[in-house]
């Protein structure tokens, strides 16, 4: 009898943490090309960023519903004038092909941008590289 309690306890934590989770949505985006965030290597498609309670973010795939934590390094602070429209910035950076024949353009999730907060600084190229912003739209 305990060990059902504890497991319907358990079972009743998750699904509040996962409601959470989606509770704290903020931004859709359509992104055209295939990206790195996380750490981990993302198709092109359409993606939620999610708040969480800690103040971390989350990329969702839309499709799919997977999750791909992504760290904060540090807050940047709101431009003037303030961001109006959420915002995606990527590093666009050349990387060799695993066969070292073929040079490819890889875009790595920098910066996030949501309206009315100061920006999130996920990942910092060293080097030469350029910047790619994605707009999304406001959840709702």
């Amino acid at each position: 009898m305990k060990r059902q309690a504890t497991a319907t306890v358990v079972a009743l934590a998750f699904f509040l943490v996962a409601g959470v989770a989606s509770a704290f949505a903020q931004a859709d985006f359509k992104v055209p090309f295939p990206l790195q965030a996380g750490g981990k290597k993302l198709g092109a498609g359409d993606y939620a960023v999610v708040k969480t309670a800690e103040g971390g973010l989350v990329l969702r795939q839309v499709s799919t519903g997977k999750e791909t934590p992504v760290a904060v390094i540090e807050r940047i602070a709101q431009p003037v004038p303030p961001v109006a429209e959420p915002r995606l910035v990527f590093d666009e950076v050349g990387d060799f092909a695993p066969s070292y024949t073929e040079y490819i353009t890889v875009y790595v999730l920098s910066e996030v941008w949501l309206p009315g907060e100061d920006g999130y600084r996920v990942h910092v190229t060293k080097g030469a590289h350029k910047t790619k912003a994605v707009n999304g739209t406001a959840a709702k």
